[in-house]
């Protein structure tokens, strides 16, 4: 399962491929109250928005050793605003999208 979305090959997934395994395990089946507890799980603070420190503490705590680099790149993917953190809507549309 993992290998299905572990673009590089290294055998881990970042987040962005994590995005890409839920959006296909979750495809034609997307509820709005699951994505809303999957982003929770991001949204450790509670002010609704993923932050890049948040997203490499959430990564770390999964196993993953994200650099600062990879997490800025994955915040400024998603982040649509600009504002520097992943909104709900912009936590959707990624998934979505994938």
């Amino acid at each position: 399962m993992i290998n299905e979305v572990d673009a590089d090959g290294n055998s881990t997934i970042n987040f962005l491929e994590f995005l890409n395994l839920m959006a296909k395990k979750m495809k034609d089946t997307v509820v709005r109250p699951e994505l809303k507890e999957a982003f929770r799980v991001f949204d450790k603070d509670q002010n609704g928005f993923i932050s890049a420190a948040v997203l490499r503490h959430v990564m770390t705590n999964c196993g993953e050793k994200p650099t600062d680099d990879e997490v800025e790149e994955m915040i400024c993917e998603a982040d649509v605003d600009g504002d520097g953190q992943i909104n709900y809507e912009e936590f959707v549309k990624i998934i979505v999208a994938k």
